[in-house]
């Protein structure tokens, strides 16, 4: 533990001088991750992996993260390599019954350069893999539509881009029989954008969004 600490500081450290040091963002969790209590006899948590998307619920409907047994883990702006790269401290040793991957939209966008569809599914078939290998269930998410990137218009067929992504990864999760959340079909518009009433800027959600959300992930969760 005492090591632990020292890392995260040198990390800190490190990373205030130059973020790309801590470029999967280790140290944000950190002391969350070291603060949570220990499970309790029959309790099932149930990890959130994500980015903004996942973080963001946690403010906007913070409602639904009431429970000490759902633990979110979403970091603004992130692409799949930096989740896979934190997903051993964020998600395997937090021993979760659980975890639920929502991904993907962000390396689209090219937040961290540009991504190939099968770099994309490829980080996202890995994080899934890691959790099984550690008797970890998975929920896979699809990604969730969007028509065009407020902060990155020159990328182009957004929404043919999403639609392949996400049936490869339904065709995932029926190979390898875990759960694939469809979140996309019920947050659609007629343009394969999201619905606007669900949304502040065509990307990100609002409350009513969460709602929809929290919704399709609790029937997930009680069956």
């Amino acid at each position: 533990m005492e090591h632990d600490v020292k890392f995260i500081d040198q990390l800190r450290n490190a990373a205030s001088k130059d973020q790309s040091l801590d470029w999967a963002n280790l140290s944000y969790y950190w002391e969350k991750n070291a603060q949570l209590t220990p499970i309790l006899d029959g309790e099932e948590r149930v990890v959130f992996m994500g980015d903004s998307i996942t973080e963001e619920w946690g403010r906007v409907y913070a409602d639904f993260f009431q429970s000490p047994s759902y633990i979110n883990r979403g970091i603004g702006g992130q692409t799949t390599p930096q989740m896979l790269i934190r997903f051993r401290e964020d998600v395997i040793k937090l021993n979760p019954n659980t975890v639920v991957i929502l991904a993907g939209t962000n390396d689209i966008a090219g937040n961290t350069g540009p991504s190939s569809i099968d770099m994309i599914l490829n980080n996202i078939f890995s994080m899934a893999e890691l959790a099984i290998k550690n008797k970890i269930k998975v929920i896979i998410c699809s990604i969730l539509p969007v028509f065009k990137y407020p902060w990155a218009e020159d990328i182009k067929n957004v929404p043919d881009t999403i639609e392949e992504i996400n049936i490869q990864l339904k065709s995932f999760t029926k190979m390898h029989n875990i759960i694939y959340l469809n979140y996309y079909s019920s947050m659609v518009d007629k343009d394969r954008g999201l619905n606007h009433k669900y949304t502040t800027d065509g990307v990100h959600l609002n409350k009513v969004g969460y709602e929809v959300m929290s919704d399709l992930v609790q029937e997930v969760l009680h069956q």
